[in-house]
């Protein structure tokens, strides 16, 4: 148990967290590209997370990275129940956002009016899809760190 794939300080780990810190990087250039993304909720909401996303997964890839460079783990069960809550907490925040923001986007698409020329929807569905894949990643991390916590609070 010692040992659980993608938990932290592992090489699946590091690929997560950066996998991670590049899709919400991706969503969040994608929508603060166009100029009219602050005047709908659900689209600033997004760019809020994705900006607590990327700080958050950076940080842990690099401490990923010193942990598999250094052969040093990290594994303490109170550093592991903190990263397990940010994860959680984040990654929930990042489905909500990804999915409003899709939601938002459908709409305006299907409203076929003057409040999103459809070359600049299609960004915003883009990015949604990009905060979605984060969302997959983030919830992969949670859920491996979450298995490895049981087995250090002995």
């Amino acid at each position: 148990m010692d040992s659980v794939p993608g938990s932290i300080g592992t090489s699946a780990s590091f690929a997560l967290r950066l996998g991670q810190a590049i899709f919400s990087s991706a969503s969040l250039f994608l929508m603060s590209f166009g100029v009219g993304f602050y005047s709908y909720t659900a689209f600033c909401f997004l760019v809020t997370i994705m900006g607590l996303v990327i700080p958050w997964s950076f940080t842990l890839a690099i401490l990923d990275g010193y942990s598999i460079l250094v052969k040093c783990s990290i594994r303490q069960s109170g550093i592991l129940l903190v990263i397990v809550i940010g994860d959680s907490v984040l990654s929930i925040l990042t489905l909500a956002a990804a999915s409003s923001t899709a939601s938002i986007v459908d709409l305006l698409l299907r409203a076929n009016g003057p409040f999103c020329p459809p070359r600049l929807c299609i960004r915003y569905q883009i990015s949604a899809a990009m905060a979605f894949l984060s969302w997959l990643l983030s919830v992969a991390s949670s859920l491996f760190n979450l298995w490895l916590l049981p087995a250090l609070s002995h």
